[in-house]
């Protein structure tokens, strides 16, 4: 792991830090090019400017992680609600996407549980879709568990992967045989070398790897879904190589972006007709999600510098 990029990742646990940073104009102001505002209006408008300038589709998710009691656990839970109804009413593309640890699986697994079924029902209720996002190295088994015992009851829900992960590969021939919708990242928390990739190209070539196996005709013929969320556009356009030569159905694939990042990119995939939805993210609890966003790419890190001089 690079130097730049684990204390870029050691700063998104320091308190002393998100202190400070979150009342600094300079990190505010470039934090506004990866999240359009801190609340769900703000959020929902973005996604209204981007469905209707560029028919594009969006993914919503409310910041923040690891609470510390039942009720904020179901005030999540309630907002989430609130936002499908919201979804539904505004005629708008949109999915969402929640942590676990949101819905208060450091707590009691059972809430965890009853919180996020409550949402994937609702749902499946509104012909809407739920992605579970994945945290750090301890939270994969229980965060799967979730996903397995939620999808029973509404098969309208996706998980997220991480190719940084040695034990990645198994999870997935693991969950291949339920045809899931699953997303592929590359990972964005410090992991020790004992549980996940050091160097970025086998991190790369197990993404590639990753994509590629659920697009094969035993993973489709399941029903398998994957999204494909990376920035890269080296890793982009090798899968969109695989994807054209294998003649892979348009609605088993999709490519999945963060707002603000990579525009170019986007652009060229919507002109050449490719699926992509862009990842919305807001709230007020913004800096650790932040800082491993500057992680993930750590030339991001002069767009924060520049801003400190204009």
């Amino acid at each position: 792991m690079g130097l730049m990029r684990s204390a870029l990742l050691a700063g998104s646990r320091n308190a002393w830090l998100r202190e400070r940073a979150m009342r600094t104009s300079f990190v505010r102001k470039s934090v506004s090019r990866f999240m359009p505002g801190e609340t769900l209006d703000e959020a929902l408008a973005a996604a209204r400017s981007l469905q209707q300038s560029e028919r594009l589709g969006s993914i919503l998710t409310h910041l923040g992680e690891n609470l510390t009691s039942p009720s904020e656990a179901e005030e999540v839970t309630a907002h989430y609600l609130d936002v499908l109804e919201r979804v539904r009413s505004g005629g708008y593309d949109c999915e969402i996407s929640v942590k676990p640890t949101q819905l208060g699986l450091d707590l009691d697994p059972e809430l965890a549980f009853r919180n996020l079924a409550a949402i994937a029902r609702r749902a499946l209720e509104l012909s809407n879709f739920v992605w579970i996002d994945m945290e750090s190295t301890p939270y994969v088994d229980p965060t799967l568990s979730l996903f397995h015992r939620v999808r029973s009851e509404a098969p309208s829900i996706g998980v997220c992967l991480q190719a940084y992960l040695h034990r990645t590969r198994a999870d997935l021939e693991a969950l291949l045989p339920l045809g899931p919708a699953i997303r592929i990242v590359k990972g964005a928390y410090s992991e020790p070398p004992s549980l996940a990739i050091a160097r970025k190209a086998d991190v790369d070539e197990n993404f590639y790897f990753l994509c590629t196996r659920m697009l094969r005709p035993d993973s489709l013929e399941r029903g398998a879904r994957v999204a494909i969320g990376t920035h890269d556009g080296r890793l982009v356009e090798r899968l969109q190589r695989f994807v054209t030569e294998a003649a892979v159905p348009r609605g088993r694939y999709e490519f999945e972006m963060l707002y603000g990042i990579q525009r170019g990119l986007q652009r060229r995939l919507l002109a050449e007709g490719w699926p992509l939805r862009v990842l919305i993210s807001y709230g007020e609890f913004w800096f650790p999600w932040y800082m491993r966003r500057l992680a993930e790419r750590p030339a991001n890190v002069l767009f924060v510098v520049r801003s400190m001089f204009r």
